[in-house]
């Protein structure tokens, strides 16, 4: 026994002895623009565990950080690239970039010119507090696994096309990446996400993009706490599974607060999308972009512009669930949109209850001749258009609701027929369908629905 304790002994000697070089070789060094000469001479200088910061002014760029050191600045420092490459290139594990003003990377799409770039050998990297204008990207993690990028400030583009943009912070193929609490806005989506999975995106805010958050073939990852507005679409989620997304806002976004395809097995809880008028000339300048979707554009710009005055709502639908199976829709707010919820192309085992659709002008639009009921466990969802009674005032409504009806179904498929819809012949069948629903085709029906709206969670919205 011993020998035993002696032995540990030594070898916890041995590891202390060995860090000491690491210790004493780490060091503070305050930098300033007269002294820099070559920023990059500093950092080939430097040692691991070094903090590099500096003072007001600017320093010239591309640079590369190839150890696990910290640069860092004080009010006013600023690196400055000469429109070429990435401004600043991660390639070490640990390192960390804060506090900086980052600008004036080059605009080649195909050598993906950020203001900070991450590699994948970049583990663990950290780039915090910084001011990232005017780049092509502004934060790219590619491959850089457990990376962080928190509270920047990131304005992309400006000018020129949306499409020859890059994103405010692109996430490739780096698991465990986080991205939290950034303010992002202009260029082409505030977060898109390639190929990865574990990933959490939250606390960010978004404003004059295509798609504030877009999911690509990413799983078992969380979009929580996030806040679009004025965006084309607030949350775009493709091709990816087993999500959590909770307590987003989207809010005066203009085609889709929230966009699932293909999405699978996802919970979905305490959203809110909120709609409002917007002005048909914004729309059309700022772009729909329905071709990036991959699905067909539904709305008529010309005659919503004749129905409001020039005006239209905004999103088009709150939720748009296109191919997207065995999703959890529970306790989300939609309100005020042209359509509350579009749902198509053989979505199949999703679960509805305790939603609330608010002042939408149409609450639902299903094509189809399944029935469908969103209720769970004798709890619908409350429908804001729904003139039932609770007379046993158990907060349930005394008889099913159903949105939609076959002359709904009529116009969405035939729209030519709406000159039809005052026609007796049109009440009559709707007189028809009300006293005897087994005439209904199919469709949704909330076998339970709410008399009152849940009452919304406080959080940091």
């Amino acid at each position: 026994m011993m020998h035993l304790r002696l032995a540990a002994t030594a070898i916890g000697m041995a590891a202390l002895v060995a860090a000491i070089p690491a210790m004493v070789c780490a060091a503070d060094r305050t930098v300033t623009v007269a002294e820099a000469g070559s920023l990059q001479v500093i950092l080939n200088a430097a040692s691991p565990g070094d903090i590099i910061t500096l003072e007001a002014g600017e320093y010239a760029a591309p640079i590369t950080i190839d150890k696990a050191v910290t640069l860092a600045g004080r009010p006013g420092a600023a690196v400055v690239g000469n429109g070429h490459r990435s401004v600043i290139t991660i390639t070490a594990p640990g390192a960390a970039v804060r506090s900086l003003v980052i600008t004036g990377s080059g605009t080649d799409l195909t050598t993906l010119d950020s203001g900070v770039f991450a590699q994948k050998t970049a583990t663990g990297a950290q780039i915090e507090d910084n001011v990232i204008t005017g780049n092509l990207f502004g934060i790219y993690l590619h491959g850089a696994v457990n990376s962080l990028a928190r509270a920047n400030r990131i304005t992309g583009l400006t000018e020129g096309p949306r499409g020859s943009a890059g994103n405010g912070v692109t996430v490739w193929n780096a698991p465990g990446a986080k991205v939290l609490d950034n303010d992002i806005r202009s260029g082409r989506d505030g977060i898109a996400t390639m190929a990865s999975k574990r990933n959490v995106f939250r606390g960010n805010r978004f404003r004059d993009l295509r798609f504030g958050i877009h999911y690509m073939y990413t799983n078992d990852s969380e979009i929580a706490d996030n806040i679009s507005t004025g965006n084309s679409v607030g949350y775009a989620i493709m091709f990816s599974n087993r999500l959590k997304i909770t307590g987003n806002l989207s809010e005066g976004d203009r085609d889709h607060g929230l966009l699932l395809n293909s999405a699978n097995g996802s919970i979905i809880t305490d959203n809110t999308v909120i709609g409002s008028l917007q002005s048909v000339d914004r729309w059309l300048t700022a772009g729909a972009h329905s071709a990036d979707l991959g699905v067909p554009k539904s709305i008529d710009a010309a005659s919503k512009a004749g129905d409001l005055g020039g005006l239209r709502l905004g999103p088009e639908k709150c939720v748009f669930i296109y191919n997207a199976n065995k999703n959890k829709f529970f306790d989300n707010r939609f309100e005020g949109c042209a359509i509350g919820i579009h749902f198509t192309a053989g979505s199949e085992g999703n679960a509805m209850a305790g939603n609330a659709f608010v002042n939408n002008r149409n609450q639902v639009k299903y094509v189809g001749t399944r029935y469908m009921d969103w209720s769970k466990d004798g709890r619908g969802n409350y429908w804001s258009d729904n003139p039932a009674f609770d007379l046993n005032g158990d907060g349930i409504g005394d008889s099913p609701y159903r949105p939609n009806d076959l002359i709904d179904q009529v116009l969405w498929t035939s729209p030519q027929a709406k000159v039809l819809t005052s026609s007796p012949a049109v009440q009559v069948i709707r007189w028809a369908q009300a006293q005897f629903p087994a005439l209904l085709p199919g469709g949704v029906v909330d076998s339970h629905p709410l008399m009152v709206p849940p009452a919304r969670k406080v959080g940091r919205q």
